[in-house]
């Protein structure tokens, strides 16, 4: 008997990262903790993923550093297709940098590049309003 959620109540994260294999090493560590996920290489795939995906997304993740549009810009254009989409940022850059160089706002959720799979899943779990300790 599997301990993840069944498919219909995982909630959907879209991952977007132009580096290939840290987009697939999300897809295997969030999958592996019961979340369903969407996998974009840049913003075209990420905003096509928002428009055309049936059921919700309930978080993007997504690269500040991505090329042509910036995370900080994907997430304003995403969330205006679904309004209801957490946004969480992962990022090489300290959050204060990010914010003082205009990439997110003072609220915004950052991952510091490198992390770890409990941070991320952690922060996630956070922003649904899940607690692992529960």
């Amino acid at each position: 008997m599997s301990q993840a959620p069944a498919p219909e109540t995982r909630p959907t994260v879209l991952v977007v990262d132009d580096e290939e294999d840290l987009r697939d090493i999300m897809r295997r560590m969030l999958e592996r903790r019961g979340f369903a996920t969407l996998i974009a290489g840049d913003s075209q795939q990420a905003i096509a993923a928002c428009r055309e995906h049936p059921g919700d997304i309930d978080i993007l993740v997504t690269d500040l550093g991505l090329p042509g549009v910036s995370g900080g810009e994907l997430s304003r254009s995403a969330t205006q297709l679904r309004p209801e989409m957490s946004v969480v940022y992962i990022s090489g850059l300290p959050k204060e940098l990010a914010v003082a160089d205009g990439l997110i706002g003072e609220d915004a959720l950052l991952v510091k590049k490198p992390f770890s799979s409990e941070v991320l899943v952690q922060t996630l779990r956070s922003v649904l309003g899940e607690d692992d300790e529960a």
